[in-house]
């Protein structure tokens, strides 16, 4: 290894060098990556890709995968065993897996801040080439096995796991490599640089990086784990118990790709098992998070209390949803508004961070929208997602079930609240929740407020005299800003609105549904309690994970301690 010419570093369009001594050494020969987002398969009937997803459905639904933790390359069983299931048939299991005791989560700790230094050596160049034939593998080879580890334990449709785990998985994997690549060709400024070379290089951070993903992307789950892996980190994952089976196939397709054994440790756990140990350990250098607000606020408070102990202070980026909007003004077109709102409201069963959950409707245009919404969520058909005619499934678990039917029976019960379709529950097959759409006289019921997660949009009706005040309310209303929609053919109101919902959300949308962010396109992520904005899919969230380092390489001596001004 070129041991004393690693530290610097100068770009020449396509290559970066190191200087050393006057010399010029080359280092990596960047490729020109290409910034093109994965294409999404349609699964129409006869399609190849509709008879090999169903085939591969088929098989592993047959089997319940027995899924070790991963320390250090090394499986690890306990005694502490765990089912996933089907969301819909909550008899079946398809995995067996197993929660690491805190004595294990510990030792993960130790195999990863040793495993960083080894793992940071490894070129940028080789580094990158891993992860973009991770990428192939995730659209080639194990395209439909992702899929369906999808549909079987999260309960997405073909399409909804088509665009999750294989479109935005590959993208999250092929962009960061992309935009890691344009960042590594940053060059400071060296205004003579015969006698001074300025440089940057980027170092993952000395210690180690935690890893919680939730249950419904699987491509977050790689993004959160591997983007911080990429730039030189070492991961301990926790995957969301309800998600383990799809996480899995990641975690084994990353490995045939040749991410090193250490750089990302597998480690499913307890929650509080796993915050309190990583945030007891003087190595925690950063948590990247996707989830609930309680569990997120657990965390930061539990780094703010440990904070004298840390070797350096951890990165902290968390994502963890919204309560999203849809704001009708009254030119909009009424069609375009129903089918965006179906859609965004219940694909899914309304489990996007993104769904939309809270709508405001203009008096003169609303006979018209609750006839469109009603006649298409009649339509809709709920159940098994391996029926390809199915347009939701499940919600995922037993603590979701119990959590939306609440909602519902509070709308049941406050006279402010109409039920105008679905509120139909029922848990005993499946977790099942019909897609329901609620009316509201009173826009800060805790239905227009709260962040349900499900299939349940509750909309107010307001006044056409009464637009701004009503406007007002997008902002005021919640506590979150993650993302939003406005619906008009006013362009000069749309403007004003996008000034007005400036800080309402981070992702806006103009005439389209609040759901379907692409990565590289419109970059994710919002404020407030959303979470920190740092914007997975964007050019600068895999530098958020690098600790960088300038470099001044001085090559003429100083002969003077004092300055010119200073003598006579």
């Amino acid at each position: 290894m070129l041991s004393l010419c690693r530290q610097l570093i100068f770009v020449n369009p396509q290559k970066i060098h190191l200087r050393c001594i006057g010399s010029v050494v080359p280092v990596l020969n960047l490729k020109d990556y290409p910034l093109v987002n994965e294409p999404i398969l349609s699964y129409r009937k006869g399609s190849k890709e509709n008879s090999d997803l169903k085939n591969t459905l088929d098989e592993m639904a047959r089997d319940c995968e027995e899924i070790p933790l991963i320390i250090g390359g090394k499986e690890i069983t306990t005694e502490i065993v765990k089912y996933q299931v089907m969301p819909h048939n909550h008899q079946h299991k398809i995995a067996k897996y197993y929660y690491a005791t805190p004595d294990l989560i510990r030792q993960a700790i130790n195999v990863a801040v040793k495993t960083q230094r080894e793992w940071e050596k490894v070129s940028f160049e080789k580094r990158l080439d891993i992860w973009w034939k991770a990428a192939e593998l995730m659209a080639t080879k194990y395209r439909q096995q992702l899929n369906a580890a999808t549909m079987l334990g999260q309960g997405k449709t073909a399409i909804q796991a088509e665009i999750d785990s294989a479109a935005e998985l590959v993208d999250f994997f092929k962009m960061n490599v992309y935009f890691v690549t344009e960042a590594l060709k940053y060059k400071p400024i060296s205004t003579n640089p015969k006698e001074t070379l300025n440089s940057m290089r980027y170092r993952g951070m000395d210690g180690f990086v935690a890893a919680v993903s939730p249950f419904n992307f699987t491509a977050i789950g790689g993004n959160l784990s591997y983007t911080p892996a990429l730039m030189g980190n070492s991961v301990l994952w926790k995957p969301s118990d309800t998600a383990i089976l799809s996480n899995w196939w990641i975690y084994k397709i990353c490995r045939e790709a040749g991410v090193p054994e250490g750089v990302v440790n597998f480690v499913p756990a307890h929650g509080p098992d796993f915050g309190d140990t990583i945030t007891a350990s003087p190595y925690l250098s950063g948590i990247n998070f996707t989830g609930s607000v309680p569990t997120y606020n657990r965390l930061w408070t539990q780094v703010g209390n440990n904070v004298n102990n840390y070797r350096n202070y951890p990165k902290l980026i968390g994502e963890c949803g919204g309560k999203n909007f849809h704001f009708i003004h009254p030119t909009a077109d009424v069609q375009s508004v129903v089918n965006s709102t179906i859609r965004s409201a219940f694909e899914y069963n309304g489990q996007k961070c993104s769904a939309c959950s809270r709508m405001y409707v203009p008096e003169s245009l609303w006979s018209k929208i609750k006839a469109g919404l009603l006649e298409i969520r009649n339509q809709l058909k709920m159940g098994d997602p391996r029926d390809f005619s199915v347009f939701l499934g499940a919600v995922i678990d037993g603590a979701a079930f119990k959590r939306i039917s609440s909602y519902i029976k509070h709308a049941k019960n406050c006279s402010d609240l109409e039920i105008i379709g679905g509120g139909g529950y029922d848990d005993s097959r499946g977790y099942f929740v019909e897609p329901t759409i609620v009316q509201t006289k009173n826009p800060k019921d805790k239905m227009m407020t709260e962040e349900i997660f499900g299939p349940v949009l509750t909309l107010y009706v307001y006044k056409d005299s009464n637009l701004d005040e009503t406007m007002k309310l997008v902002d005021s209303s919640t506590p979150y800003a993650l993302t939003g929609a406005i619906f008009s053919q006013d362009d000069k109101w749309a403007s004003r609105a996008l000034e007005e919902f400036r800080y309402a959300a981070g992702n806006f949308y103009i005439n389209d549904k609040s759901t379907g962010s692409v990565v590289g396109q419109q970059p994710f992520g919002g404020s407030r309690l959303s979470g920190t904005n740092d914007k997975a899919g964007g050019p600068h969230y895999a530098l958020r994970w690098a600790s960088p380092q300038s470099i001044k390489e001085t090559f003429v001596h100083i002969r003077e301690h004092d300055y010119e001004y200073m003598r006579s």
